[in-house]
């Protein structure tokens, strides 16, 4: 998964007209929250009861191949309800939020057109607000990403990021200071803009009416959740999924292997972790990111938090959603 707290320079963008009171035709039910929380086990119920289709909101699974490390549903368990911006773009292509807004809008737009209910459903915080408010974000210059991406891979990240901080000490502060993707990107946007980056986004506008359910669970039991998804995970192939990305560019992919549980993979199948350490790192890599997506999701009011746990959980979130329209 991309960062749920990865931060993009954007400004106002105009949209459809939005319903002030937030419900009625139209409205966009989003599920969020952290890895590992019942997102989607949750969507396909809302999805049968509202008659639904899910448009994914999460940065990996839009990766063809990347099935078993993003516990992406299978068809059997999609159970019947559409799905929507899964398997779109090869593992050599770099994520763009940008072009990610343009095509789930079209999706949305096409659910709505034909009397459905756009359910929005994953993590990628970013993803989520992109669709869901009204920001355009700056355009790129390929000459000066090259140039910094090479410098990137002559130097590491650390002289950047401390370039970065000078320029700009707010978004220095959001950036995790080993991520080179997004420390490229905000100098980008510096240099192209001539104005800070700024770790802040924009004071939020509805581009669609929506609906926002998060579903979390105790810290700790969201922890062992994590440990037996990742035993899985290795137990259903991934170390197979891997190896067989490898051989479609996964390498060359600058998003792709970065996904948690396939860049730990990586390093095992280069010979710098065993089996075990690989496994267990990805777990720990997982619980950190975790806590980024909480904190990302968790400031914003407009959420209604769920108990995943909770034996009413369907229930809940409908009483939610159906007094919206």
């Amino acid at each position: 998964m991309a960062a749920a707290g990865g931060r993009a320079g954007v400004s106002a963008a105009a949209g459809p007209p939005v319903d002030p009171a937030g419900g009625g035709a139209g409205t966009v039910v989003a599920v969020v929250g952290p890895t590992a929380a019942g997102k989607s086990a949750l969507s396909i119920p809302l999805a049968h009861a509202l008659g639904g289709e899910v448009v994914n909101a999460d940065s990996m699974q839009l990766y063809r191949g990347m099935d078993v490390g993003t516990a992406k549903l299978t068809p059997a368990e999609r159970d019947g309800v559409p799905h929507h911006l899964l398997d779109i773009w090869d593992v050599t292509e770099p994520a763009s939020v940008a072009e990610y807004q343009r095509l789930a809008r079209a999706a949305i737009d096409d659910i709505l057109a034909r009397g459905r209910v756009p359910l929005l459903v994953g993590g990628s915080g970013l993803y989520v607000r992109a669709v869901l408010e009204r920001f355009e974000f700056p355009g790129t210059d390929p000459a000066l990403r090259d140039r910094l991406e090479r410098e990137l891979a002559a130097v590491g990240p650390a002289p950047l990021y401390a370039r970065l901080r000078a320029a700009d000490p707010a978004a220095a502060a959001g950036i995790l200071p080993g991520n080179g993707r997004r420390i490229v990107r905000a100098l980008e946007v510096i240099e192209l803009t001539g104005a800070p980056f700024t770790a802040a986004l924009p004071e939020p506008t509805p581009y669609y009416p929506s609906v926002q359910l998060g579903v979390d669970l105790d810290t700790a039991v969201l922890d062992e959740r994590i440990a037996v998804r990742v035993d899985r995970m290795w137990a259903d192939g991934l170390v197979a999924e891997v190896r067989e990305l490898v051989g479609r560019g996964l390498r060359q992919g600058r998003t792709a292997s970065r996904a948690l549980g396939y860049q730990q993979v990586l390093r095992l199948l280069d010979g710098e972790w065993t089996e075990a350490q690989a496994r267990d790192e990805t777990v720990r890599a997982t619980r950190r990111f975790v806590r980024r997506q909480r904190s990302w999701f968790r400031r914003d009011p407009r959420v209604h938090w769920l108990d995943s746990a909770a034996p009413d959980l369907v229930e809940a979130a409908l009483r939610l959603v159906r007094p919206a329209g």
